[in-house]
């Protein structure tokens, strides 16, 4: 996405007040976010944050960040324990109702699993294809988490589906 875009979704988490979650900004250095992940060190990063739904005791890491170092930004998602990422979405798509990010379920497990992953996905979600309405107003901050967070816990069922249920492949 465009540094435009990433600055204003940055912006609006800044500016929202969302009933059920809590939002932290992170702390940058120099465009940097220092210490976060091995894979963001050095990346320019216009913004980070905490954002926890302590109702569910569930919270991820929102970044904006040039992710592969080409004036492209992403916002990346990182699970609460910064061990892997749960979505990199840099995609913007223009809808009738808006702009909306784009991000498609893409499982690259080395299990020959992927396949049912991916059904599972869709059968959750409808398409292995999501479309998030960015806000365009502070208030509209709360809707938008309630889709990131839907589109993230889905991710890690569909990932981890095949442990639940025998798959012959």
């Amino acid at each position: 996405m465009e540094k435009e875009h990433a600055l204003s979704l940055s912006n609006l988490i800044e500016k929202s007040r969302p009933e059920t979650y809590e939002i932290r900004k992170l702390e940058t250095r120099g465009g940097t976010l220092p210490k976060f992940h091995q894979w963001t060190n050095g990346k320019s990063t216009l913004a980070a944050y905490e954002v926890l739904r302590p109702a569910t005791e569930t919270g991820y890491y929102f970044l904006f960040i040039d992710w592969h170092r080409n004036q492209n930004f992403y916002l990346v998602i990182y699970a609460h324990d910064k061990s892997t990422t749960c979505a990199e979405i840099r995609q913007i798509q223009v809808l009738e109702e808006g702009l909306h990010l784009l991000w498609t379920y893409k499982p690259f497990k080395r299990d020959g699993k992927n396949d049912q992953r991916k059904a599972y996905f869709k059968q959750m979600f409808g398409s292995t294809t999501l479309h998030i309405k960015l806000p365009t107003i502070a208030a509209e901050v709360e809707a938008f988490f309630e889709q990131v967070f839907k589109l993230c816990q889905n991710r890690i069922k569909a990932d981890k589906i095949v442990e639940t249920f025998e798959f012959d492949v």
